[in-house]
């Protein structure tokens, strides 16, 4: 499966480009054409809660960090232990990003420490579990692989093989947000 292209993470920059469609402008004519109808027709919301239904229960920012803790533990035993994982609720407004992984350096002593921390945009707190999945997944793939290349999108579809799918539909709740304030999923 091609992906998007090197970059075009709904997470990773500003991907404004104006427009209904501004998160999907990476992706072909023709699904922009799909996509574009089921927005005419008020039907993208529909669309979506048929192919995903409710939201998960990963509400806190501890359960956040269990549940990303486990799928590291899966499928990266050999990476960087992460210290912190939580929602964000700036993320989206401040940075145009669903999520990001930071390091932060300390020092204690005369040892300089590295900690890993990964924030989540809060909106993910009332999606369904697939785009929560995709998320997280996107940034453990960041412990591994820094930059978005063909090893990157690899790994995310090794830890979620529908990786592309989702991040497709996830492109698509996102415009739907953007056109109304009614909730797409609920619990």
């Amino acid at each position: 499966m091609g992906g998007p292209p090197e970059g075009a993470g709904p997470h990773c920059g500003p991907g404004y480009h104006g427009g209904v469609l501004k998160y999907l402008t990476a992706y072909s004519p023709t699904l922009q054409a799909k996509v574009q109808t089921l927005v005419d027709e008020g039907r993208l919301a529909e669309v979506l809660r048929a192919r995903y239904g409710g939201v998960h229960d990963v509400r806190s920012d501890a359960a956040l960090y269990d549940y990303t803790l486990e799928l590291k533990n899966r499928h990266l035993r050999n990476a960087s232990p992460v210290s912190k994982v939580a929602y964000d609720n700036k993320l989206k407004v401040i940075q145009h990003a669903l999520g990001t992984h930071t390091t932060v350096s300390r020092v204690q002593g005369t040892k300089l420490k590295a900690k890993r921390e990964i924030r989540i945009a809060s909106l993910f707190r009332q999606t369904p579990p697939e785009f929560l999945k995709m998320i997280v997944v996107h940034e453990l793939a960041h412990l591994k692989e820094r930059e978005h290349d063909k090893a990157f999108y690899a790994l995310c579809e090794h830890m979620e093989p529908a990786y592309h799918q989702i991040e497709f539909d996830l492109r698509m709740y996102l415009t739907q947000l953007d056109l109304s304030d009614e909730p797409v999923f609920t619990a």
